[in-house]
């Protein structure tokens, strides 16, 4: 064994000693090992200085041999002709190289035919894949893509709308595979561009899709005879609530899903996989069938289907409770236009003294509303634009008149033993000056009561809601938006129509559904909303605004932009005082990331 030709781990070697258990070994490089034999392959019985794998040898001989097991001599002779220590060395890397051959233990096993043949494609396959890579990689260093790239590009996509959480490229370019860099990546290529909105496919929203309509023959109410108002933001298309008042009875009109949409059909069941409308800045996706909204929004046709909910207040509690299927006719109206007639208009005017009256019966109850900015982002013709939302006296009549109807329809469901999705809130633990002067809170004070509300939650358990300042209170009036509203209205129509409802166990089971779905959705619609604010002030690279200073900490303030609906943190040399007015100016933005640094201008 002595001066024998051996490989050590892929390297040939030459035993120079050897003992009962140990064989020491000099390599190329001139160092020795000591190693024992199973720790090295016999290649030839003398050692010979040989060169890297170059041959010409033909391998159909090998064609005779498949499937059997040869010696390394064997296969040298075969391939070669000569067992030299050259041939022999050409031969081990062949077999080490595993396509026409492999080990077995000290044997050679040659392949089948139809074995190396995929090996070959593979390898062939693979050979292209890695000239493709490289290619693309050039190309993206040189900041382009060509159609022969899109394969690679596709893989960045996938990362970045969270489909996959590798792209061999990105890693090839030394690029985080996360879902923010991929996107940097493809919007510096200008394969996608700033408009896009990639969160929807992020967080796995299920996109609008078709489903079986079948509408149910109802026994409805005529309450044509009452002017029943649909107001709503210009240009809405799918209104699906009016109000109306007839003598000292007040009705809230809601568009009558459930006589579409039955409990535990395909569509409900369609419906309770998306669990809400998303209202993004680009687009509507749609909790229903887009086809639902003109047979069910309301003011579509001369007469509209409606679940109505009639009441009366009488010593500051609800009456009368009447909920039917009714045909109404409805007038659509825009805030604006709403805001012009609300006191000149009969009807108007007083639904205005009922939901004055129910407001201030619920301040006296407790209810702490913050006028917090809020703000309407919108995305059209790949611009972003952002509206502040005004309050004015048309919406605060609308958001009363749905605070009431869920009041009402609580109090019908609890009198009649119907198990309802109850919207429910602990009471917060507000200081004592915030409720003293809920009505006239400044902003900061507004700020700092938000992180007194204790989160609101959803139970089949009769318990109040002590920030609207009720004792019982369902989400009710969006049934063509909220699952949990349809859930309602399918309970109640159930009830009407002498059918059985919904235990409570059913109905928490739906509620835990549904609250898994939600936290996906909350955060499309705020990261799709932080997105094209993003886009807003890239493309208005000169905006300068008003911030105002809602908390201090050291020195840092935390700063309120009415006019973004955005909370900012910037650093300052001078103490601010709470609610100072500070101007503003954009230091950099970063929209895969969604944030923006302000400075004082």
């Amino acid at each position: 064994m002595i001066n024998s030709f051996v490989a050590y781990k892929g390297k040939p070697a030459r035993i120079t000693s050897q003992t009962t258990h140990k064989f020491e070994l000099l390599l190329s490089d001139g160092s020795v090992r000591r190693v024992r034999e199973k720790d090295f392959r016999f290649i030839h019985p003398e050692f010979a200085e040989v060169e890297d794998l170059e041959t010409s040898a033909d391998f159909t001989i090998l064609d005779d041999f498949q499937g059997e097991l040869l010696s390394l001599k064997e296969i040298t002779e075969w391939l070669f002709d000569v067992f030299s220590p050259q041939n022999a060395w050409n031969a081990y890397l062949l077999v080490e190289d595993g396509m026409y051959a492999f080990w077995q233990k000290d044997k050679v096993f040659v392949r089948p035919k139809e074995q190396v043949d995929k090996i070959r494609s593979k390898r062939e396959l693979e050979r292209m894949e890695s000239e493709s890579l490289e290619k693309c990689i050039n190309n993206i260093k040189n900041n382009t893509f060509e159609d022969s790239d899109l394969v690679h590009m596709e893989s960045i996509e996938r990362v970045a709308l969270n489909k996959s959480k590798h792209a061999k490229i990105l890693s090839a370019l030394k690029i985080e595979n996360s879902p923010q860099e991929a996107h940097r990546l493809l919007i510096k290529l200008k394969y996608l561009t700033n408009s896009f909105n990639p969160y929807p496919y992020r967080n796995q929203i299920l996109i609008d899709s078709d489903c079986g309509i079948f509408d149910n023959d109802i026994t409805r109410v005529d309450l044509t005879h009452l002017k029943s108002y649909a107001i709503d933001n210009t240009g809405s298309s799918d209104a699906d609530d009016a109000i109306s008042i007839d003598g000292d009875k007040v009705w809230v009109h809601i568009a009558d899903v459930s006589c579409l949409v039955e409990s535990n059909s395909d569509l409900d069941l369609y419906a309770q996989n998306r669990a809400s409308n998303l209202y993004l800045p680009d687009q509507i996706i749609h909790m229903l069938p887009a086809s639902i909204t003109p047979l069910c929004a309301l003011g579509i046709s001369e007469t509209s289907k409606a679940l109505s909910v009639g009441f009366s207040i009488s010593d500051e509690e609800v009456v009368d409770i009447e909920i039917i299927h009714s045909v109404i006719r409805v007038t659509k109206i825009c805030y604006d236009d709403a805001n012009l007639i609300i006191d000149s208009d009969k009807d108007l005017a007083k639904l205005q003294e009922v939901a004055k009256l129910h407001k201030k019966l619920r301040n006296n109850n407790g209810a702490i509303s913050l006028d917090l900015p809020n703000v309407d982002v919108r995305l059209n013709n790949d611009k972003a634009s952002i509206t502040p939302q005004n309050t004015s006296p048309s919406r605060d009549l609308v958001a009363e008149m749905m605070v009431l109807a869920g009041r009402v329809v609580a109090k019908f469901a609890i009198d009649n033993d119907i198990a309802m999705p109850f919207a429910v809130q602990d009471k917060g633990d507000f200081p004592q000056e915030i409720l003293d002067n809920s009505d006239s809170l400044t902003l900061s004070e507004s700020f700092k009561a938000t992180k007194h509300f204790k989160r609101s939650s959803v139970s089949t358990k009769i318990k109040p809601h002590s920030g609207l300042g009720l004792g019982a209170y369902v989400r009710v009036t969006s049934p063509l938006r909220r699952y949990l509203d349809l859930l309602v209205h399918q309970q109640l129509s159930s009830f009407i129509a002498n059918k059985e409802t919904l235990g409570d166990e059913e109905i928490k089971k739906i509620v835990r559904k549904i609250n898994s779905i939600m936290p996906n959705i909350n955060r499309t619609i705020r990261s799709s909303n932080d997105h094209y604010r993003c886009l807003y002030l890239l493309q208005n690279p000169k905006w300068r605004g008003e911030g105002v200073v809602v908390d201090t900490n050291a020195d840092k303030a935390i700063v309120m932009i009415p006019s973004l609906g955005m909370i900012t943190q910037i650093k300052t040399k001078t103490t601010l005082q709470m609610d100072e007015r500070i101007d503003l100016k954009v230091v950099s933005i970063d929209i895969c990331k969604l944030s923006v640094d302000f400075n004082k201008c």
